[in-house]
């Protein structure tokens, strides 16, 4: 086989070489993808032009686990994992999707390749987001640092970290971010007025199941993180939200409860069962009906403030951790690896 150099390398992913480039391109400015039509990334000159208004376009979902509506926009906002972390770092952009389904954003956060992330000002790192969260302009996403190769001896990997990252929901710019250096990795996450999150790491379950790594964690709104439950009532804790008298009301997936805890001492409060164990998500709306996903069987319970359950869908594949449309008065099931969104309207 003739040999290839760097600059055919750098011609046949569309990048003209030069010397500049070879000593590596100058920090620009941050930028989000604009909603489809022409440019993808915005123009100098601010020119763009849509899509025509007779096209659909569906799909920009890849291996989306959790979505948060924005009432602002009046869009669903889908953080996509991209690939594994291990295969490669800072892959994860975000979505924005309307109400039937179709795409209005394909890459919002994260247009950029991870090649040129590291040079925009402020830079770019998002890597594996799994829960979500807006509350006061700010999108905060589940992510982590880690779990790759280790530069010095590649058998082994680096520690995973679980870091919270926070992007500015008008410019889409990262706005800092909070480590819990104490787990691996967070799943759901739901986040105060004033800031404080409340997150879920999931532990191990299974056949040698260790109740000590099923935590909730606090992250105060200067970043400290302290695990603030962890063990039973827990099981594998996944979904989290907020009633509407500011309780923290978690479900598993090791069985069928929901758990309501007191803000103020992690007190339990109650303690409720959904139509269907193995579950994910949770939303609760303002008159106390709670909906919560099951991604282990595939049924969305309905359960009503006097404790009363019914499965309202079922045998959605891998059911994850759902979001309420308020524009739309839906529900937006995530199906994680299957790729898709799955939609039951509550009207």
């Amino acid at each position: 086989m003739k040999p290839v150099s760097i600059a055919s390398l750098i011609l046949v992913a569309g990048v003209a070489a030069s010397p500049a480039l070879a000593q590596g391109p100058a920090p620009g400015p941050y930028f989000v993808g604009n909603p489809l039509g022409l440019p993808v990334n915005p123009a100098a000159d601010g020119g763009f032009a849509p899509m025509s208004s007779n096209v659909k376009v569906f799909g920009a979902i890849y291996a989306t686990e959790s979505c948060s509506y924005d009432a602002e926009r009046d869009l669903i906002v889908a953080p996509a994992r991209g690939v594994n972390q291990a295969i490669q770092e800072n892959n994860a952009f975000v979505a924005l999707i309307n109400h039937d389904g179709s795409v209005n954003t394909a890459r919002w956060i994260g247009v950029q390749n991870p090649q040129q992330r590291a040079d925009l000002m402020p830079p770019l790192l998002l890597n594996e987001p799994f829960g979500s969260d807006i509350e006061g302009g700010v999108l905060y996403l589940a992510d982590r640092d880690g779990g790759t190769a280790d530069p010095a001896d590649p058998t082994k990997t680096t520690p995973s970290v679980a870091v919270i990252r926070k992007f500015d929901m008008k410019t889409g710019e990262p706005e800092g971010e909070a480590r819990i250096e104490g787990s691996p990795w967070i799943n759901d996450i739901e986040v105060a007025p004033d800031g404080t999150i409340y997150a879920s790491n999931t532990g191990v379950g299974g056949k040698s199941p260790e109740p000590d790594t099923w935590q909730i964690w606090k992250v105060t709104p200067d970043g400290a993180a302290s695990v603030w439950i962890a063990g039973a009532p827990l099981n594998q804790p996944n979904g989290i939200a907020f009633d509407a008298d500011g309780n923290v009301v978690v479900v598993n997936i090791g069985n069928d409860e929901v758990l309501t805890f007191a803000a103020a001492d992690a007190k339990l409060l109650k303690t409720e069962k959904a139509a269907q164990p193995g579950n994910d998500g949770i939303v609760i709306l303002p008159d106390g009906t709670k909906y919560i996903s099951s991604v282990m069987n595939g049924g969305i319970t309905k359960l009503t403030p006097d404790g009363t359950a019914s499965l309202i869908a079922e045998n959605i594949p891998s059911a994850a951790s759902m979001c309420y449309d308020a524009g739309a008065e839906q529900l937006v099931v995530p199906m994680n690896a299957n790729n898709g969104l799955a939609f039951i309207s509550l009207k």
